[in-house]
């Protein structure tokens, strides 16, 4: 990894959309001395038709990302998309992600929408998608209900145990033992693209309602209690993002030299709101926070929550 020195990334854009394009749902992992962004890419074809996949890009500076790298097929009818994270299981990573139905041209997912699973031994190559039974191999998958928006999780209190939060009624909770079989825990009132970051004895939740990230915490990741007030960063003050900022993502640099802190990787969509540009103009932003209350920006001051 080359220095990294949050304060000089010169802007709060890590990845710009267009006219054609938007960059969502970034997930981060740091690896082999390399930061690994994984992410919605939305694409508008010549005829109108729009494409989602999971693709990836690399930094060792933050600053300087690859080309994306599409990692699923193109594909309406399934649209994988929507990375929530990538855990260590054994010798193998493990990325949790979701389809997202439009095969009609459909502005949102259908009703068959649902997670997955991706495998990988080198953080480059990955198995095809495998669908999570959440619900338990009890509940057939018509009976599943719609849902995205994945996180998995390991349980500090028993380790061993994987919890995948997922939107549906709000923030629904499975549980499993091998991340093959699981039992459905029930569910919380929460925005999409859950995040949960453990910090001291507690759990840390960013959740997205319509605009904004929001912050929940529990002490046992069933239990959930809200914060007052919502993260929005430099919002007000910037185009880019002025229709809407969601999907905030935590990684947790503060045990890494040079960093020291809580990095958030979000995606923000203006000027317009994501209801009339929801399949272009995102960006990928980045912010910084040593408590995961007051954050920090490129260009920008700091703002409490």
């Amino acid at each position: 990894m080359q220095h990294v020195k949050l304060e000089q990334i010169p802007s709060p854009i890590l990845l710009k959309g267009d006219d054609r394009t938007a960059y969502r749902d970034p997930a981060v992992l740091f690896a082999d001395g390399c930061f690994r962004m994984f992410y919605t890419l939305v694409e508008t074809e010549s005829d109108g038709k729009v494409y989602l996949y999971t693709a990836t890009s690399e930094s060792r500076n933050l600053i300087d990302w690859s080309e994306p790298r599409k990692l699923t097929p193109r594909d309406a009818g399934l649209n994988y998309s929507s990375p929530g994270n990538v855990v260590r299981q054994g010798d193998r990573w493990t990325m949790c992600l979701q389809t997202y139905p439009r095969p009609n041209g459909e502005k949102y997912a259908n009703e068959s929408a649902r997670i997955f699973v991706m495998h990988s031994l080198d953080l480059v190559n990955w198995t095809k998608p495998e669908l999570l039974r959440l619900k338990g191999d009890d509940v057939s998958v018509a009976e599943m209900g719609r849902m995205i928006d994945p996180y998995l999780v390991e349980s500090r209190q028993e380790p061993g145990k994987w919890w995948c939060f997922y939107k549906q009624n709000g923030v629904s909770m499975s549980y499993s033992y091998d991340l093959l079989d699981w039992t459905y825990a029930g569910h919380a009132d929460a925005g999409e693209n859950v995040c949960v970051i453990p910090r001291g004895d507690q759990y840390v939740m960013l959740h997205s309602p319509k605009n904004g990230i929001g912050v929940m915490r529990s002490n046992d990741l069933v239990h959930w209690v809200h914060d007052a007030g919502l993260i929005t960063l430099g919002q007000q003050q910037w185009e880019w993002a002025r229709g809407r900022i969601t999907a905030g993502f935590v990684w947790d640099g503060t045990s890494f030299e040079g960093i020291g802190k809580y990095v958030m990787f979000y995606h923000g969509t203006g000027p317009q709101d994501e209801e009339i540009i929801f399949d272009t103009h995102a960006c990928i932003g980045i912010a910084w926070s040593e408590d995961l209350v007051r954050w920090h920006w490129p260009t920008e001051g700091s703002s409490p929550i």
